[in-house]
């Protein structure tokens, strides 16, 4: 069947129809409370179930894919114009910078090197294929996409992708439950420096929906008068702009050298470029950061759900073993860093900014702080203020790896990767304990031996 403007009408209808149906489920269903599930992970779940690759109920088109591609590059298009460039790393922040830096890039060494020493000879993947646990985890459905789309266009074939929005979809989960579960079980230890329980968690956590209409958030300001142009047109015209622009230059790139960049890095690099221009014009007052931030986040949504939507399950099955190899590698690593590294590095309030780290080092930041919502509901411990000021010196890092990490296979680097990855990660951890960042309990024991009854 041809592909019309109808068939991306008809592919936007039904995964929103899904979207919906995902939102209600979180609002009704107790086990899906219960989960914190979020509904583009339901919605995506529900797309693979009823759509081609299943039931075959809903008729999607070939092109969710492509959807996704674009999706992330809108989501990278975004991110400079919302961004604050000022500031640095606070003292209090430095522990965590050091934590998330190493957990992060470590991930991603680990798995790389576990691909290519162990994957490889044993199953025949191709080089990459340990990138696809940390892309799904510590990266999330956004780096899924990003670094899949790359990957697929150095193959040629749409695996990567797939294997990298299965990884992420098993991250949420893993998150998820491992989190409610840690969460448990750090309550009823004693060792949660706040009063939270899971009984505790607010309503609006629970269900996915604000009742109470003194308590909900702004998703933006108007800049732009509706007179001459609407705010939200203005903001999705720079945005869809930017988008525009990169993939205009990346063709352009392509046709004249043979070379071939990720769509979702340039739209990063353009949109650093637009932000310049309009701080140097003081332009930039007109474009609002929340706003940019919800047009993100509304693009994220649907990438998550046409991601896992375009999954296909007989790829997943061909790789199933050394998938799961992979998993229970991410899921020892997270583990051993939530229960050792986190007391060793943060000793006061350890669990509290652990279990944030275990959802975004499994998932993302969102689940981070969903789960911390259940062990510090009142957000009290300061985790949230530490890591908002040490991403300023952490994004480089996840923003880098993103990027570079598909070019380093396209050049036969990929050892050279892996190495330098892991070397990077022991060195940021090494130096926090040797400069002195990590924080002392006031009578100098580490929360992890402490006895408890």
């Amino acid at each position: 069947m041809d592909y019309t403007p109808y068939t991306l009408l008809s592919d936007i209808g039904w995964i929103s129809g899904l979207l919906l149906l995902g939102k209600l489920i979180r609002r009704f269903i107790p086990v899906a409370q219960h989960l914190l599930l979020p509904a583009p992970i339901t919605g995506g779940l529900l797309g693979i179930l009823f759509g081609p690759a299943g039931l075959g109920w809903i008729p999607f088109s070939d092109q969710l894919n492509a959807y996704s591609s674009i999706l992330i590059a809108v989501v990278f298009a975004a991110m400079p114009f919302s961004m604050e460039f000022s500031g640095k790393v606070a003292k209090g922040a430095r522990t965590m910078w050091s934590y998330s830096t190493g957990m992060y890039v470590g991930q991603w060494g680990i798995a790389v090197l576990f691909g290519l020493i162990v994957l490889v000879p044993l199953f025949g993947t191709p080089d990459w294929f340990g990138m696809i646990m940390p892309v799904g985890w510590v990266g999330g459905f956004g780096t899924a996409a990003a670094v899949g789309a790359a990957l697929d266009g150095h193959d040629g074939a749409a695996v990567a992708t797939t294997l990298g929005f299965t990884s992420a979809t098993v991250g949420t989960l893993v998150a998820i439950i491992g989190g409610v579960i840690i969460a448990k079980w750090g309550s009823s230890t004693g060792r949660t420096s706040q009063m939270g329980s899971y009984k505790e968690l607010p309503d609006d956590v629970r269900t996915g929906l604000i009742s109470i209409i003194g308590e909900r958030p702004s998703i933006g300001k108007g800049t732009s008068s509706p007179s001459s142009l609407e705010p939200l047109a203005l903001h999705l015209s720079v945005i869809a702009g930017t988008t525009f622009v990169a993939y205009l230059v990346t063709n352009g790139i392509k046709t004249a050298t043979g070379i071939s960049i990720p769509m979702f890095a340039m739209a990063f690099v353009i949109g650093f470029i637009f932000r310049l221009i309009l701080d140097a014009t003081k332009a930039s007052a007109y474009v609002d950061g929340t706003t940019v931030n919800s047009i993100s986040g509304g693009a994220t949504d649907y990438l998550v759900a046409f991601g896992i939507a375009s999954i296909v399950p007989s790829i997943v099955v061909d790789y199933a073993v050394p998938l799961i190899l992979l998993f229970v590698l991410g899921l020892v690593y997270c583990l051993l860093v939530f229960r050792f590294l986190s007391p060793a590095m943060f000793q006061q309030a350890w669990l509290e900014r652990g279990l944030f780290g275990w959802g975004w080092a499994t998932a993302s930041v969102a689940t981070g702080i969903a789960l911390l919502k259940i062990v510090d509901p009142r957000m009290k411990s300061g985790t949230m203020e530490e890591f908002g000021v040490a991403y300023v010196g952490y994004a480089p890092f996840e923003i880098g790896t993103t990027i570079l990490a598909p070019i380093m296979v396209t050049l036969g680097l990929t050892w050279a990767f892996g190495g330098i990855a892991t070397v990077v990660a022991v060195v940021v951890i090494v130096l926090a304990f040797a400069l002195g960042w990590v924080r002392a309990n006031r009578d100098g024991e580490h929360e992890a031996v402490r006895v408890r009854t």
